[in-house]
């Protein structure tokens, strides 16, 4: 590509060209200059970290000859958009490692995705841990070799045709779906050679660390109907450290799985004899649930919410209103048939609480209605999408619509905001990221409607004094939202809360209001989940406490270990006292040993162990353990009993 460009300039008389920066400043530079150039021409470190750029808002390799006045930006890797080149790149590269160690497998794709990549592989014999070595260290070996990405453009007849004297019969079927006139592009280092629009990096070299972390198996473009291919998934990182801190983490992250935690503690599970994606709440996560949906009911009472209660199907008729029939059918469930008519499980909630505020005429004076309710739903993904309690076919949703007019739209949007921010510290968390999604090219509602609903979220934004990114053309077809993600002690993000403004149901269902003028006016109504789906919840609030999970939220808060059995009736005048309380208490009568008892009630997280002999006995005291802390020393039980109050009170 350089010497093309070389000959280009040589061959023309070439002008010059004005460059704009994201700060503003401008720069001529000569015609054809490339986003490397320009990187270099401001110095040679950040051109040793620019992985990609974005000319007039294109993304393009670094090596794009950039023919007019531009708007240029930089993309680094530490940036979303660097990250995914990056890992693209990567995965051409381990690509094209598999085919030099195993020539008679067949590419299909290799996507970049939130962290690392994959490629998936046809291949009769699945690959090993020693293959994933192998593969790796021959990655290794050709990135060193600075082997240049190149890209070239050919009709489709003549991908096609490439790629089936290649013998690469997916890339070829992938081209059939490929309308005749769009641009097709390839991409080549070394030997190898793939189909990709890119962009990608300027050479192997830059990938300066590889893991490859695991295979497993996956149907070619998600069909079960479809062979199963090899897909390796892996990581890369520019510097060597970055790729230790990762793989560190990667390790915690393990020990914070909510699926090994949920079994540890007896929380959860999912039995195939019930069906996948199902899930069975055991005694400690039912009680947890119970705690989670008491708190939520009251601060909901306390927020001017009425609840609600609907029921798990619906006619087809409602679902075709909605629209989910036409816009979300492979999501549903197939049809139940009652007395000759199509019911369909629920996917969502909003056509029942719609019904309800349509049960009779509305007033202006009675809006804002807010209703809510921890609704069940259900919805079909596939078996390959489920993953513990984080992707599900049944849940419970904690959903409320908030049903305005215009001129209540502010206090509604802020107050929602502020209550949305206070249920999740109350859980523990503390660090955010907020997006704000604006109207998308395709949207229903006026443009007038669009600027007043993403302004009212904006300003609730700013009186909130958070930070927050605005995703243009983010927003669903029907309104504009707002995204609540927590970050975890891994900096990992989880989604919880939106906020989303809906144009499309209320014009659909026709719901009116009366207003002051006595005419009927089309009211607001916005979408509002604070916790989402509470498997979905839980499993990230397991995650993000470790299942050290605030005291307020233990199914058992204090422990009692008697030192022997001739203790145990103390120990029962302690729980008795505990439970009086309010404090969630359980006694181990096993015939262990008491550092047996200990370790065992360490390991099920129990906050508070009270440990009780002759000497606590006889001093109508405990002796207090506090789990990951250690021995605290003996304290009366009234005493206990005001500090555990008084924690729980906090929602420490």
């Amino acid at each position: 590509m350089k010497s093309e460009i070389e000959k280009e300039r040589q061959s023309e008389d070439l002008m010059n060209i004005e460059i704009r920066f994201p700060d503003g400043n401008t720069k001529e530079f000569p015609q054809n200059v490339t986003p490397l150039e320009i990187a270099e021409s401001i110095s040679s470190g950040l051109a040793r970290q620019v992985i990609t750029a974005k000319v007039n808002g294109a993304v393009v390799d670094c090596n794009f000859p950039i023919r007019q006045d531009a708007a240029i930006e930089l993309i680094k890797f530490d940036s979303d958009l660097g990250k995914e080149v990056y890992w693209h790149s990567t995965a051409h590269l381990m690509a094209q490692a598999v085919q030099a160690l195993f020539p008679t497998v067949k590419v299909t794709i290799g996507p970049a995705i939130e962290n690392g990549f994959y490629y998936d592989f046809d291949t009769d014999v699945p690959f090993t841990d020693t293959d994933l070595e192998k593969i790796e260290a021959k990655m290794k070996e050709l990135a060193k070799e600075n082997l240049e990405f190149t890209r070239k453009e050919l009709s489709r007849n003549e991908a096609m045709q490439l790629f089936a004297d290649m013998g690469e019969t997916y890339k070829v079927e992938i081209l059939e779906s490929i309308p005749e006139d769009d641009v097709i592009s390839i991409y080549t280092q070394g030997d190898f050679v793939d189909l990709c629009r890119g962009p990608h990096i300027i050479h192997t070299g830059k990938i300066k660390a590889i893991k490859l972390l695991k295979t497993s198996g996956a149907y070619w473009r998600g069909d079960e109907k479809n062979k199963m291919l090899q897909r390796i998934y892996g990581i890369s990182f520019p510097d060597k450290k970055l790729l230790r801190k990762y793989l560190h983490d990667l390790e915690e992250a393990k020990k914070r799985d909510h699926r090994r935690i949920g079994k540890e503690l007896d929380l959860f599970s999912i039995s195939d004899a019930i069906g996948a994606g199902l899930v069975l709440w055991h005694p400690n996560g039912a009680m947890m649930r119970s705690i989670i949906e008491q708190f939520w009911k009251e601060q909901h009472y306390a927020y001017g919410y009425k609840l609600v209660n609907t029921p798990h199907i619906g006619k087809a008729h409602l679902w075709e209103t909605s629209g989910h029939l036409g816009f979300y059918n492979e999501s549903m469930y197939n049809p139940i048939i009652v007395d000759e008519q199509e019911y369909y499980l629920k996917p969502m909630n909003c056509p029942f609480h719609i019904a309800i505020y349509q049960s009779h005429k509305r007033s202006y004076r009675e809006l804002p209605i807010k209703y809510a309710e921890m609704g069940t739903v259900y919805r079909y993904e596939k078996s390959g999408a489920l993953h513990g309690l984080m992707r599900v076919r049944g849940f419970t949703q904690d959903d409320a619509h908030i049903i305005c007019m215009p001129e209540q739209l502010d206090d509604e949007v802020s107050a929602t905001l502020d209550f949305s921010l206070a249920m999740l510290r109350a859980f523990g968390f503390e660090h955010f990221q907020i997006y704000l999604s604006t109207m998308p090219e395709k949207a229903v509602g006026t443009p007038e409607d669009w600027d007043k609903a993403s302004a009212a979220l904006r300003k609730a934004l700013e009186k909130a004094e958070i930070d927050y990114e605005i995703d243009e053309g983010g927003g669903a077809f029907y309104g504009p939202k707002i995204d609540i993600k927590i970050k975890d002690a891994l900096n990992r993000s989880w989604q919880c809360s939106t906020i989303q403004f809906d144009f499309n149901l209320p014009t659909r269902f026709g719901m009116e209001y009366i207003g002051a003028d006595n005419e009927p006016h089309q009211p607001y109504m916005i979408h509002r989940a604070l916790l989402g789906s509470l498997e979905r919840f839980f499993g990230t609030l397991i995650e993000y406490h470790a299942g050290n999970f605030p005291l307020w939220l233990c199914p058992v808060q204090v422990k009692i270990l008697p030192i022997s059995e001739k203790f145990e009736a103390y120990g029962k005048t302690v729980i008795a006292r505990l439970k009086k309380a309010g404090i969630r208490a359980e006694m181990d009568i096993s015939n262990e040993k008491i550092g047996y008892k200990i370790r065992e009630a360490e390991m099920q997280k129990i906050p508070f162990m009270f440990i009780v002999g002759q000497q606590e006995a006889e001093s109508n005291q405990v002796s207090v353990r506090r789990h990951t802390k250690g021995t605290l020393g003996a304290f009366s039980v009234d005493h206990m009993i005001d500090e555990i109050l008084s924690e729980i009170a906090a929602k420490k």
